[in-house]
This record gives structure tokens, sequence and C-alpha cells, in this order.
């Protein structure tokens, strides 16, 4: 039935993280204790106080129509004031907020609405496993540029610059960073700021939304630089900061002609996002942010247990993650090796193999663009995590 297939649903790659946790529950399923470190999602519950505003929403009874496309006014007031007083974006008002049915959704609608055919886009690479077939979906050309591990694995302005050509429409990055847990400081931030505004009709997706685990202290908003509100739009959630996954609600701040175009595009796809989870997403940016900042910590505890126990294995080399929950371990020293029928050649070998001989579900970097790595995430409880790095040890010991 291949013929009643569009070519862009049978080109489009499936989303590895997904595909590797959905065997991981398929394993389970049968029985086998499969700690799986493949999905990126908190492993925490909802704060109660956003749990108990979607219950007093239900009971109120006021949100059970179709809710406004763009969302509801008083959460888009409430996150352009959190994009003022937080992110230092001073142009930020509610015209300018669209929210979506998650982040996910909301890069979707800026590339719908941004890309035609043949147009460019430059990644800053290792990436967002979803970024790359948005893009080539809307008709657009990925266009890579990579960090390695010797420099955090952030690509530059310089490189950046180098790779702009006149069919180069958007810049997108992720800061913190999935998959790498990298985030870029002030200073790279504003070396890439000056890049972009040397051309005309250039823009940034700043993908932010992992903006509440950031373990420097501090994360920069590009869009509050001189001159970059007008070129930037700014992409945001609840799912991560929040553990608020499945409540499925996002957002961008953008220029107003790119936030109508985008409500313009949802209005005929989704229309507006589930109502009950909007009142959920104002109680949590307006509410008590302490469950927030307690989750950083934990995260912040467990990269370090993590980072201890990845040092005790030979043959993995990595960097210290600055935030998100990620490691993003180079591998490639196992290339060429064997154990037990199973031949290590590519980071897929490497992460079949560890879920066939350890247990453990990882995500292979060549879905993120970095062939040599693959993506581990410690949002897990301190025992689950270590008894896998445990497993992990055990069957690369094997490997010759």
């Amino acid at each position: 039935m291949n013929s009643i297939l569009s070519d862009r649903i049978i080109q489009m790659e499936e989303s590895a993280t997904l595909a590797m946790a959905k065997k991981a529950r398929e394993l389970k399923s049968q029985g086998k204790d499969i700690i799986s470190l493949s999905l990126g999602e908190p492993d925490f519950k909802t704060p109660k106080h956003i749990q108990e505003a979607a219950k007093a929403a239900i009971d109120e009874g006021k949100y059970f129509a179709y809710s406004p496309v763009a969302g509801y006014q008083d959460l888009r007031e409430a996150i352009a004031k959190k994009l003022r007083d937080e992110n230092q974006i001073s142009q930020a008002k509610a015209e300018n907020i669209v929210v979506s049915t998650g982040a996910k959704h909301s890069i979707a609608n800026v590339f719908m609405c941004m890309i035609n055919e043949g147009d460019e886009v430059v990644i800053f690479s290792p990436y967002w496993v979803s970024y790359a077939e948005i893009i080539k979906l809307a008709g657009g050309v990925p266009v890579l540029i990579e960090g390695n591990l010797e420099n955090n694995f952030k690509a530059t302005a310089a490189q950046l610059e180098a790779a702009l050509t006149d069919k180069t429409k958007a810049v997108i990055y992720s800061s913190p960073c999935n998959p790498t847990g990298s985030v870029f400081s002030k200073e790279e931030l504003e070396a890439i700021a000056e890049v972009v505004k040397k051309r005309e009709n250039l823009f940034v997706i700043a993908d932010e939304i992992y903006e509440l685990i950031n373990f420097q202290g501090k994360n920069y908003s590009i869009a509050s630089f001189p001159g970059m509100f007008e070129r930037t739009i700014t992409v945001n959630g609840f799912s991560k900061g929040y553990a608020m996954t499945g409540w499925r609600v996002g957002y961008i701040c953008a220029p107003l002609f790119m936030a109508k175009a985008c409500e313009k595009m949802q209005g005929q796809f989704t229309s507006g996002n589930t109502g009950i989870a909007q009142r959920a997403a104002l109680a949590a940016i307006s509410g008590d942010q302490e469950p927030s900042k307690e989750m950083e910590k934990a995260y912040l505890r467990r990269r370090n247990l993590v980072l201890g126990l990845i040092r005790e294995i030979p043959g993995i080399k990595t960097h210290i993650p600055e935030g998100a929950f990620y490691f993003f371990p180079d591998i490639s020293d196992f290339f060429g090796k064997s154990a037990e029928g199973h031949t290590i050649n590519s980071a897929d070998d490497f992460c079949l193999y560890i879920l066939e001989k350890a247990n453990v579900s990882l995500v292979t970097g060549e879905a993120f663009g970095a062939p040599n790595c693959i993506r581990l995430s410690y949002a897990a409880s301190d025992e689950e995590l270590v008894e896998a790095l445990k497993r992990m040890k055990e069957a690369l010991a094997l490997l010759k």
C-alpha cells in the first residue's frame, strides 16, 4: 500500500528518541528489566499546585469549549511578562505570543510559515532530532555546522558566517542544548547576533525549552540583544522545567507578522491548545517556582553522579554538560570491537549492543548529527542511573 502514501511521509525519518523509547517499552512488556535512558522526559511528577489549577479549571466548567487559536489572553500576557522580567526581552507583548501544542508544534508552525522550496536553514549541530525533518517537510534544506567534543559541541559564529548563502533563510540552535547539554554564553550569542544582523531577512529560531535546567546560573536570550527582537523567534514551553511533557503546551515569542502567520497556520491545523492544559500552564509560569528549582538541583546532583560513573568506564570520552539532562559522550573507541557475536561498527551498533547485553536503552548520536556519539538521559532515579552505568561498564568490558 506504499503507493497510497505521500513521498513526504515515506522520506521522513522516524524520531530516533521515540523509536528507542518504543523499543524499550516493548522489551519491558516482555518481562525484561530495561532501564530507559533514551527519552528526554523528566521523571518527576508535575508540581502539585499546577495539578490543582487544572482540577479547579475543570470544576469551574469554563474551559471546555474551543480556546482562542493563539492561546488565552491571560496566559499570553503572563508569558510576555515572564520574557520581559526574566529574559530581558523588553519588547515582548501578548500579541507576540502564540501558544501551541508543545514546543515541537511551535517549531513546525514557524518553519511552515517561513520556508519556501529550496530555502536553507543553518542548524547548529549536534541538534535535536526533529529540526532537520521539520525543515525538509517544509521544503527547506538543512545545512549543518558542527561543534565537537573539544569545544563542548558548540559551533561558532565564524562557522555560521561561512555557511551562509543567498538561500539561507534562518538559523536554529538550542541552549541549553538537546542533545549535548551545552549552554551558549552571552559572548557567544552576541557573536552569533552580529553575524545575523549583517544579513537582511535572516532570522534566528532560539530553542530555549531547557532554560530552567541550566547549571551556569543564567540563560541568555538572543532576542534581548540590540536589534535582535525583530530577527528572532524564541521557542519555549512547559515540558522540561515544569515536568509537564504530557500536558503539551509550548509557545513562541516572535515579531508580530510572524506571530500572526503562525496563528493563521495553527488555525487551519489544530486550532487552540487544550483549555485545561493552558490553565495549568498559567499556574506554572505565574505561581510557585520552587519546585522547578528543586528539580534543577536534582538534575545537577545526577549530572555529577553520572559524570563520576562515566569516567570509570575506559573508552568513553565526555565533556561536562552545563544544562538540560543529557550526556553526549564519544564512544568511537569501541568501533571495530566485538563480543559474543556482536561487532560495534557504529553508534547504532553500540546502542543495540547495550540494549541487548545490558538492558539499557540509549539513543544513537547519528540521529543528532554526531555519528561517533550516543545520548544518555539522566532524567532517572539515582538508583537506576547507578545500576545502568554498572551494567554498561560490565558489557563494554567484554568488547575486544
